[in-house]
């Protein structure tokens, strides 16, 4: 049986010995869970830059301050935060920004609660929950790079911050 590990949240593990081989798995598979998690970002802030003229006008419908420079902001801080991810370059930095984004994205860009056509709410809807679920999964990447001593596959550099293991 193996040893028993108690960890700093009080749940209790088993303490499990893995081979290179296992750990060469696990971290290809957190890659490429990085790589889908992050890419849709990236992607998504190319379309801020290259679209920037319609992406622009529909954030001053919204009332989006500077709307053309938000967009353009936002594009810029959704490739780094996205490339952050997929290589492991700061991607506890990486994934709080995300996250920070996608929170403010939802409340000023996905305002269902004010739309009054019955499809444009469901519209919003699914748009706001789509970002706020995104966010949490950003910020589930944020506590796991964040925390002293956690591995979460490849990566160019070490997190930024090391917080409580």
């Amino acid at each position: 049986m193996a040893p028993k590990l108690k960890l700093h949240s009080q749940l209790v593990f088993s303490q499990r010995t893995t081979n290179n081989k296992e750990n060469i798995d696990m971290n290809t598979v957190l890659l490429i869970g990085r790589i889908l998690f992050a890419i849709m970002f990236v992607s998504g802030g190319l379309n801020h830059l290259t679209k920037s003229g319609a992406m622009a006008g529909y954030a001053g419908f919204k009332k989006v301050p500077a709307a053309k420079f938000s967009f353009l902001a936002s594009g810029l801080l959704l490739i780094a935060g996205g490339l952050s991810v997929i290589l492991g370059v700061y991607a506890d930095l990486g994934a709080l920004v995300l996250a920070v984004l996608l929170i403010l994205m939802a409340l000023k860009m996905h305002d269902f609660w004010s739309q009054t056509d019955a499809q444009a709410k469901q519209t919003e809807t699914i748009a706001f929950f789509k970002n706020i679920s995104m966010a949490g999964g950003a910020l589930i990447m944020f506590a796991v790079a964040a925390t002293e001593g956690s591995d979460y596959g490849w990566t160019l550099t070490d997190s930024l911050w090391q917080l409580a293991p």
